[in-house]
């Protein structure tokens, strides 16, 4: 598969052997019909991706650029070649190089290819002197990331992070076109209304700032008004105490599959990248018939930058707030330990999910490596194998479930008035009822309950004495 072995020490190589752009086996699609791409806009159709390799072996480098042809693909694109390149950091001036920047725009003319994706996150000078080089469009993985997520938001909230994490990644990126850069703009361009708002203006580019900056404030001001009724809707649910589990995990790894597998929802289900972006929550019960809530979020990415970790707080606040976080992750991908670590190296950066208990649900296990299942299992004490596709392993996970949701700590037995029958019907939702027996005076309930329940049913029932 590699034409080198993994563990080939850098030193081996002849500089110039080094330091070439490789080709990586394996990420061309099918070729389409070129198109035109209009050059502000982010349309992806027919694209080289490269990519700087600084550490690690050649399997990590390639691993690295199959992702990106993965992500390129989910936003719509035709990867016609993988390149990447041996140096020490990536070049300052030009990302690669300003001579292998000549032997990219030679790959690029003979290709056919529209754009460049570059597999890091270039500085807006990097970007500029690329692109001046090899003539196409000329994007990085960050931008790449953005795209994605503005095609797959669905709410309203989920489409103004995604705005506002544009906006953020392109305020520095702001360039000229044509004359624009020193162009100045004054009276009804710049927001004046005839005598008294002309004068000397603004720079074109300056204009544009300033918008975005009014622009990047409104939406964060709408942001805040939505997670305060996200808020509401949480307090509810723990004021009900319904124990709140969330899925979570590396993007693709199959989450949406297990909460359509755990609760039978029709959520989405699509072997693409970031298929889910917005927190979709839903009820699913134990064996023993106990209610909790499943929350599906968004996919993680290694090195997700660090915008997307603040404009999607939201979507994430739903791991916080858990009582168990079920951490998928795909047996059958080839390195998954790394992504168990993307994972949780973002958890890290959400308030209190580290302390939350984890259970590492390693799925997709029809399609999985036996020997890379044994290790995951033996290095991930709390763990169990699933296949969301066949059903594999369920049974098990939910039981696991049912161990670490927070324990039931009130045993009753009393006797409920026909008029409260609402306490009746909370105990099946919200705790475990053992027993019930219709009498002249009403229903003796014998169930677990959470405290909040018990201390309702404490004020308008009477406890019954077992014989």
């Amino acid at each position: 598969m590699h034409d080198e072995p993994e563990d080939l020490a850098m030193g081996e190589y002849e500089l110039e052997e080094r330091q070439a752009l490789r080709r990586v086996a394996g990420l061309s699609t099918e070729l389409e019909d070129i198109t035109e791409v209009e050059y502000r806009q982010l349309r992806l159709e027919r694209v080289v991706l490269v990519g700087v390799w600084t550490s690690g072996s050649v399997f990590d480098a390639e691993n690295s650029l199959q992702e990106l042809r993965l992500l390129a693909e989910t936003a719509g694109s035709d990867v016609l070649e993988g390149l990447i390149q041996r140096r020490d950091k990536p070049d300052p001036a030009t990302y690669i190089g300003s001579g292998k920047a000549i032997e990219l725009r030679d790959t690029v003319a003979a290709s056919g290819a529209d754009t460049v994706i570059c597999d890091g996150e270039l500085t807006p000078g990097q970007l500029r002197q690329l692109e001046e080089i090899v003539k196409v469009k000329v994007i990085d993985r960050t931008a790449l990331i953005l795209d994605i997520f503005a095609q797959h938001a669905k709410s309203r909230e989920g489409k103004a992070q995604v705005e506002l994490a544009q906006l953020q990644y392109l305020l520095p990126r702001l360039r000229g076109w044509g004359g624009n850069l020193s162009r100045q703009v004054g009276g009804r361009a710049a927001g004046g209304v005839g005598i008294g708002g002309r004068g000397p203006g603004e720079t074109k580019i300056e204009l544009d700032r300033r918008r975005i900056r009014e622009r990047m404030a409104k939406l964060r001001r709408q942001i805040k008004g939505m997670s305060t009724a996200r808020e509401t809707m949480r307090h509810h649910r723990q004021a009900r105490e319904v124990p709140a589990v969330a899925i979570a995990g590396y993007t693709n790894a199959g989450k949406s599959s297990l909460l359509n597998r755990l609760t039978g929802a029709g959520v989405l289900v699509e072997d693409a990248l970031f298929a889910t972006l917005d927190p979709t929550v839903r009820r699913a019960r134990t064996p023993e018939g106990r209610l909790f809530t499943l929350a599906d979020t968004v996919g993680f990415v290694r090195h997700l930058p660090h915008q997307l970790v603040e404009a999607f707080r939201s979507t994430l606040e739903e791991v916080g707030d858990a009582d168990l976080i079920l951490h998928v992750v795909d047996g059958s991908h080839p390195d998954p330990e790394s992504q168990l670590a993307a994972v949780r190296e973002v958890f890290s950066e959400i308030e209190g999910a580290s302390e939350i208990p984890e259970i590492v649900v390693i799925n997709k296990a029809d399609a999985a490596d036996p020997v890379t299942l044994a290790r995951l299992t033996m290095k991930e004490r709390r763990s169990v194998v699933v296949s969301a596709r066949t059903g594999s392993g369920i049974d098990e996970l939910m039981t696991m479930i049912e161990t670490e949701l927070p324990r039931l700590d009130h045993e009753v037995r009393m006797l409920v008035p026909y008029d409260r029958a609402d306490l009746v019907a909370r105990a099946h939702k919200e705790g475990e009822v053992l027993s019930l027996e219709h009498t002249g005076d009403g229903t003796i309930l014998h169930a677990r309950v959470l405290g909040a329940l018990f201390a309702e049913l404490d004020r308008a029932a009477k406890p019954v004495e077992t014989v």
